[in-house]
């Protein structure tokens, strides 16, 4: 594990000392030193303004994969990654806009981030989804909304508005974030993820008057965004995510979190026993099936798989639509009364 012992020649260094970064981070996971939250910030400040050489980044990035980032390091990197994003205006009235990061796609069982995204627009809650179009032999929700019959935006003007009007944008990484979007790309070189395929999950383009859904595949991971989450001062669901997707396992609810104003509320543990009744579920995972069954349980003709609806809940609640938790959940079940639930 990293020293956490401060990096006193990197106190009084140029913040584009490149080399003095690389001499203190490179030294594997039991000699590198740890940056400051500051050191942090610039470093990735000048990775996200291009002003570093691919051969500078290769090394920086395999360098923090080797140490691993510390929490400060995180909430540097994350502190420049929003300092850098459009602002996106919260549209009017007293609800958050949620905010879901979909960077994973599916593999195996359908992506129903695209679901949950167009039930919190039935509801009336605003939603911006951000994500990539490669899709890496998975199905991404770039695909499947398409699919449904909406497009990407093509620039932060056409979301924004999409947002105000419909409800619901979903705006490629490369327009939200051109840098970390060149961060995210240094994978196809290197093989290896780096510290940009965690900070995606966890922007803010409202800056602080948004609602995150932050999920992560691993319990450690979960831990690690806690602590940056909540240090960042967001106002965020935490989960454990389907195959790195932000929506609840439809077969089994994970435990479902509450960070705002410095707490961490428990909405919904995670179940722990045997199934009963199976949801019914897209036979396969290709876009075109998924929207066909979405179709349905929009139309009330397939069921709400109940994990999702508990999802569906903490949303509302998290985001101002219900005035309290009971009051949420009484809404899922009450205005979802033509969809039924299992």
């Amino acid at each position: 594990m990293a020293s956490t012992e401060g990096i006193e020649s990197m106190e009084r260094m140029d913040p584009v000392d490149l080399a003095a970064v690389i001499r203190e981070i490179g030294r594997g996971a039991a000699g590198a030193r740890d940056m400051s939250r500051t050191e942090a910030q610039q470093l990735y400040a000048a990775l996200l303004d291009g002003q570093v050489p691919d051969l500078e980044q290769g090394a920086i990035a395999i360098a923090l994969r080797m140490k691993t980032e510390t929490i400060d390091e995180m909430v540097g990197f994350l502190a420049a990654a929003n300092e850098r994003l459009p602002g996106l205006g919260r549209p009017p009235g007293k609800l958050r806009p949620v905010v879901i990061p979909t960077y994973n796609g599916a593999r195996r069982s359908a992506n129903l981030t695209p679901l949950l995204a167009l039930l919190l627009q039935r509801f009336g809650v605003p939603v911006l989804v951000h994500g990539l179009s490669d899709d890496y032999g998975r199905v991404t929700s770039e695909r499947i909304f398409a699919e449904f019959g909406l497009p990407a935006a093509t620039s932060l003007a056409q979301a924004q508005l999409a947002i105000d009007e419909y409800g619901l944008a979903y705006l490629p990484l490369p327009l939200l974030s051109p840098g970390l979007a060149r961060q995210l790309a240094l994978r196809n070189r290197l093989g290896l993820r780096n510290s940009a395929h965690s900070l995606v999950k966890m922007l803010d383009p409202f800056h602080g008057e948004a609602l995150l859904l932050a999920a992560a595949t691993h319990p450690d991971y979960i831990t690690s965004m806690r602590a940056i989450l909540s240090a960042a001062g967001a106002h965020a669901l935490l989960l454990r995510g389907s195959e790195g997707e932000p929506f609840a396992n439809p077969k089994r609810r994970p435990l479902i979190e509450h960070l705002h104003d410095g707490l961490c509320d428990v909405l919904f543990e995670a179940e722990r026993d045997s199934l009963r009744v199976l949801p019914q579920l897209p036979a396969n995972c290709d876009a075109s099936s998924t929207v066909a069954w979405m179709r349905r349980v929009l139309a009330g003709d397939a069921s709400v798989p109940l994990p999702i609806a508990n999802q569906l809940a903490c949303c509302l609640y998290a985001c101002g639509r219900a005035g309290d938790f009971n009051q949420a959940k009484a809404l899922v079940a009450v205005e979802c009364a033509g969809l039924s639930i299992v």
